[in-house]
């Protein structure tokens, strides 16, 4: 389905790349996907790019993701499994690159809280590749929705932190190697 053209069916929300700025994409539209990552979707459109949520995949006639946790059936005296954080964080992607928020080095902090009453507080410090990134808040919402899908997580946040300045060292070889750096 990447680079196709596909016309929207019906309206629904956006975010403009690289400004943030919310817009709406309106039924007839014609777009093309660029990308396809973390359940949400690069579009190209009108010679903009625009990211559109996981959750509006039906406008561009696929199947809809849903993001939510059955809360009657999670033990909340269970502390939270790290390992399942890390792997929502996995899944958060910067909409004009192809390496999740973890390789690319953007994570710098990531702890859990196990509240007393039960349920658990994830706290995240996060940067961005540059500090005038107009998606930087549209990231960070982004990965709390996803950590807040954890079974057990009763609340996130994501701090959005400049020091000390991302650069490329702290990309995986992984992500390097995916971004042709190696």
């Amino acid at each position: 389905m990447q680079n196709e053209i596909i016309t929207v069916t019906r309206d629904c929300d956006a975010t403009l790349i690289p400004a943030g700025e919310e817009i709406k994409l309106i039924k007839g539209t014609r777009v093309r996907i660029t990308q396809a990552l973390g359940g949400d979707y690069t579009l190209f459109v009108n010679g903009n790019l625009v990211k559109i949520s996981g959750q509006d995949a039906d406008a561009i006639g696929l199947e809809p993701v849903v993001y939510e946790v059955d809360e009657s059936k999670v033990d909340l005296s269970i502390p939270v499994e790290k390992d399942l954080v890390w792997d929502q964080l996995k899944t958060v992607f910067d909409p004009e690159i192809p390496v999740n928020i973890v390789d690319l080095g953007l994570i710098y902090d990531m702890n859990i809280e196990h509240m007393a009453t039960g349920g658990s507080f994830v706290n995240i410090k996060m940067t961005l590749t540059a500090p005038g990134c107009g998606m930087g808040p549209m990231i960070a919402q982004d990965a709390q929705n996803k950590v807040r899908t954890v079974p057990g997580v009763l609340d996130v946040n994501v701090n959005l932190v400049w020091e000390p300045q991302w650069d490329r060292d702290m990309m995986t070889d992984e992500a390097r190697l995916q971004m042709g750096m190696l």
